[in-house]
């Protein structure tokens, strides 16, 4: 299958699942930083069948703003093997089944519960290229209401099967460490939710955004080689992906992963790394510390 298969699946290909019966979990993730929370879009019109994923709930522990647990893990830090087992069975995923993910950001969000179905083990994930919009561009039709499973899943979950590093790590990383935030986040300019301003020192500026193309998909393989080659990020050389709090530093690994790059994780970004008042902090263009 072509990397680009494993990541990914089309409109197309979706609907001809869907017309022919095969079964198929749809994973409605629509979040976003500044909310509001996604269930009243989802419940608005989602794809027929699409469940509603709560990212703050069931793709993460919640904590309380300014907590110790948001201190010590950021402000998303990963759900238990337990919790998230429990979570996919609410979403009525059985083994073997094919999940397909998506929402009204590109993938943005939706990455994060790919990343996680894959870290749990479980390979036939998805993300929707385009999400929301590529379908509703293509004049296919969306239900409303909230959609409840038939049955709950039975699905079994194993855990840390994807790479990650922690803030140690981060701080003596001897590979690419990409900071996946849009670039004013990263030079320091604005801060909307984080104590400090900037970035980790060394880490190179990788903005999610620049994965997609005008229509919101993902671009093709080689052109995802050569965005992050000029990153210095290549196969076989260790790679690293942060973002604010661990969420769209997933659509980076997704698309790295489409380039034929592995690429760790860092769950607790940069929500942790600034909260630690011993850590530097760089600022400016460039990687290392310019202020």
């Amino acid at each position: 299958m072509d990397i680009q298969q494993q990541v990914l699946i089309s409109v197309d290909e979706l609907k001809r699942r869907l017309d022919e019966g095969d079964r198929t979990v749809m994973l409605d993730v629509r979040w976003s930083l500044a909310g509001p929370p996604g269930r009243d879009a989802y419940a608005g019109g989602h794809l027929p069948g699409a469940v509603f994923v709560d990212l703050e709930r069931e793709l993460a522990v919640p904590v309380d703003p300014g907590s110790p647990e948001e201190a010590a893990g950021g402000r998303h830090p990963l759900p238990t093997p337990e919790g998230f087992e429990a979570a996919a069975r609410r979403w009525g995923i059985d083994d073997g089944d094919t999940v397909v993910a998506y929402d009204d950001s590109a993938g943005h969000a939706a990455a994060r519960a790919w990343w996680l179905l894959r870290d749990a083990g479980f390979e036939n994930v998805f993300l929707l290229d385009g999400g929301l919009g590529a379908w509703s561009a293509a004049g296919l039709p969306l239900d409303e209401g909230i959609e409840t499973p038939a049955m709950p899943g039975t699905v079994h979950l194993d855990s840390h099967r994807m790479p990650t590093i922690d803030v140690d790590e981060a701080a003596s990383f001897k590979g690419v460490l990409l900071d996946a935030r849009a670039p004013e986040r990263y030079r320091g300019e604005v801060e909307p939710v984080d104590p400090r301003a900037g970035h980790i020192p060394g880490a190179v500026s990788a903005p999610t955004s620049r994965n997609l193309a005008e229509d919101g998909r993902f671009l093709t393989p080689d052109e995802l080689r050569r965005r992050y080659a000029e990153l210095g990020a290549e196969p076989g050389r260790a790679v690293a992906v942060y973002c604010g709090s661990g969420v769209t530093a997933a659509h980076d690994v997704a698309a790295l992963a489409i380039a034929g790059i592995d690429a760790a994780l860092y769950p607790g970004s940069f929500s942790q790394w600034s909260r630690d008042p011993s850590r530097p902090i760089a600022t400016g263009p460039q990687p290392e510390i310019a202020s």
